[in-house]
């Protein structure tokens, strides 16, 4: 066996069960909350969230497919031992503000296909981690500079996002 078939097999073997399961929630999440924004008649879809979250349902909707990148993204970043402090609560809040500004009228067609093609890509992306990438820690300027895994910033963010909004729009409708 060549060297270079060694390492191939070692990398194939290191990147694994963890990383599937992670995956598989990320688009368990999204799916979920796709089926249950693409049954809403068009003025719950425009509906605000909260008193406190005046977004509509549909651009939360498109709000969560947006950030898959950049969620994805900061976990590459830990996963490779970088710091990540340049990410601040009030960086978020101006992140989230413009985006509501830009894309407060995208229909539903376009904000779910564009849920499922993020969540796709981010679930790929995800796949190709490896244990040792998802075990790796370093500062995050979100978790107040606390050095946190891969897996972490990939559990608290691409994963939970879908949850954690699809549970703020069903309050919001009483369903």
């Amino acid at each position: 066996m060549s060297s270079q078939t060694t390492a191939t097999t070692k990398i194939r073997s290191s990147v694994g069960r963890r990383s599937a399961l992670l995956a598989d929630r990320i688009e368990e999440g999204a799916a979920l909350l796709a089926a249950f924004a693409e049954g809403l008649p068009e003025e719950e879809w425009r509906a605000p969230v909260s008193d406190t979250d005046r977004r509509s349902v549909g651009l939360i909707v498109h709000h969560v497919a947006s950030m898959y990148p950049i969620e994805i993204d900061v976990a590459h970043a830990i996963a490779s031992g970088k710091a990540v402090t340049d990410i601040t609560w009030d960086a978020v809040a101006e992140l989230n503000a413009k985006h509501a500004q830009e894309h407060a009228e995208e229909t539903k067609t376009t904000a779910l296909e564009l849920l499922r093609r993020n969540s796709r890509e981010a679930a790929n992306a995800v796949r190709a981690f490896t244990d040792e990438q998802l075990d790796r820690a370093a500062p995050f300027s979100l978790s107040f500079g606390a050095p946190v895994t891969a897996q972490f910033v990939i559990e608290d963010h691409a994963l939970r996002h879908s949850w954690h909004h699809l549970a703020a729009i069903r309050k919001a409708l009483v369903r």
